[in-house]
């Protein structure tokens, strides 16, 4: 049993059975739900049903067309109480002004010094008795019964974040060679539309997925820690509140590298919240052009210049410290594809998915410091230019027309670089150990392009 349940973890279903249960009646239907929200949404902010029982009257046009003469315009008559609740509710009661010979009598002492007397004599019986656990174990030794125990109260569970599962988590593309047993809409797994209605996010990179959230603070930007890094499934912080050049109120959709602490790499897949402003409600393009286009023109700060790990090497053999970043530096978005034909999909970007990505990266060079010299007297902080090698992790595809939305969805499929089934279950399934996803994938879109094809017969 246990080995079943391993076998099937992130693992799409070998076959799908039942027709309303496969993955593209779900994305069809969850496509379907975010359009009539965003209907009701749309037509909550305009307020129609306000205005629905209005009526403005005859117009001109039709009064004219009567033929009586004497005819008097029809005027609706109606009162202002229906639009009495539209109003700001404020309280406004009449302050009686205080009289003359009331104003004239001073103020009772008497009553006064009275409850401050009985104040005093409820303190001073306060203070001879015995805490209220002190008297249940007097009571129990003198019943005979064990004392209760004082300390003891619910357990409290602690509340979950905010942040926890608010990242749109992709579903596994359910691929299958041979076509499903049971009559559908998908014969291999890949959609139908998925010449005109995707689009494609290669290479991710391989990393840790979170949250990348702001905070107004009263410092410079980019000298006060104003981001904090969520966990995706849990919302905990990943690292300690670092300084950037975000604006305030922004949450971003990111993937932290694994090898942040030599590049300093935060990788942005997409944009919830940009300067308190929602995004979510925008389709995939157009997310995707304003997370390029802010972070463009965010200014760049050079990384701080001390933050040199010591050298593990021999004092034989002296080498300069390597650097580490203490926090990430460079917000860089991953790139998006709107041309995902088969064609491009199979020449351009199923290889891209497969090579590692060059970033160029800024790392300060360490300083050579004399024997005797002050900070003060040292040169200035010299920068270097190198490039990091991101090593790649798979293939996202978003459909065109679908919005952002927190945890996992049928709008958004994922296909890894890597398998996740064991050796053993591939073994059974009589596949090679070897073979990823992405493989199968090229493979069932390299036949849909040769089906697409249309034959051209030879002359004779």
């Amino acid at each position: 049993m246990f080995s079943d349940r391993k076998a099937s973890f992130k693992t799409p279903p070998s076959a799908v059975k039942e027709t309303h249960a496969s993955q593209e009646v779900r994305r069809n239907r969850a496509l379907e739900e975010q359009k009539r929200r965003r209907a009701e949404r749309i037509d909550s902010s305009r307020q129609l049903d306000i205005f629905a029982d209005l009526s403005l009257g005859l117009s001109d046009d039709e009064a004219g067309e009567n033929d009586d003469p004497n005819a008097q315009p029809n005027i609706v008559r109606q009162g202002i109480t229906p639009f009495a609740p539209m109003l700001p509710h404020t309280a406004t009661h009449p302050v009686p002004a205080p009289s003359t010979s009331e104003s004239a009598q001073p103020p009772a002492p008497e009553s006064s010094m009275t409850q401050e007397k009985k104040r005093s004599k409820n303190k001073r019986k306060g203070k001879g008795r015995a805490p209220q656990h002190q008297q249940d174990v007097s009571m129990a030794q003198d019943s005979g019964a064990p004392p209760r125990v004082a300390g003891k109260s619910k357990v409290k569970h602690p509340k979950p974040s905010k942040w926890a599962d608010k990242c749109m988590y992709a579903e596994l593309l359910e691929m299958r060679e041979g076509g499903f047993d049971a009559p559908g809409d998908l014969r291999d797994g890949i959609p139908d539309d998925i010449e005109t209605g995707w689009v494609a996010v290669t290479p991710v990179p391989a990393g840790k997925r979170c949250l990348a959230v702001t905070h107004q603070t009263s410092g410079i930007a980019g000298v006060v820690p104003n981001t904090t890094l969520r966990s995706r499934v849990l919302g905990k912080p990943l690292i300690k509140p670092f300084p950037s050049t975000l604006p305030p109120q922004t949450v971003l959709d990111c993937i932290l590298d694994d090898n942040w602490r030599d590049n300093g790499i935060l990788h942005v897949l997409d944009v919830v919240t940009w300067k308190g402003q929602d995004l979510g409600d925008c389709e995939t393009p157009f997310r995707f052009w304003w997370r390029d286009t802010r972070l463009s023109e965010l200014p760049s700060y050079p990384p701080p210049p001390n933050a040199f790990a010591p050298s593990a090497s021999s004092p034989a053999e002296p080498h300069p410290p390597r650097y580490q970043f203490p926090h990430p530096t460079a917000f860089v978005p991953i790139p998006y594809h709107t041309n995902t034909t088969l064609p491009n999909l199979l020449s351009t970007l199923i290889p891209l998915t497969r090579a590692p990505r060059i970033i160029p990266v800024t790392i300060p060079a360490p300083a050579d410091h004399g024997e005797g010299a002050m900070d003060l007297d040292a040169p200035l902080v010299q920068l270097q230019h190198t490039s990091a090698s991101v090593a790649p992790d798979g293939l996202l595809l978003y459909v065109a027309q679908a919005v952002y939305e927190p945890g996992t969805s049928p709008l958004s499929s994922w296909v890894p670089l890597r398998a996740y089934q064991t050796r053993e279950a591939l073994a059974q399934e009589g596949a090679s150990a070897d073979e990823s996803p992405l493989a199968v994938f090229e493979r069932l879109a390299l036949g849909d392009a040769h089906r697409a094809t249309p034959e051209v017969e030879m002359a004779p």
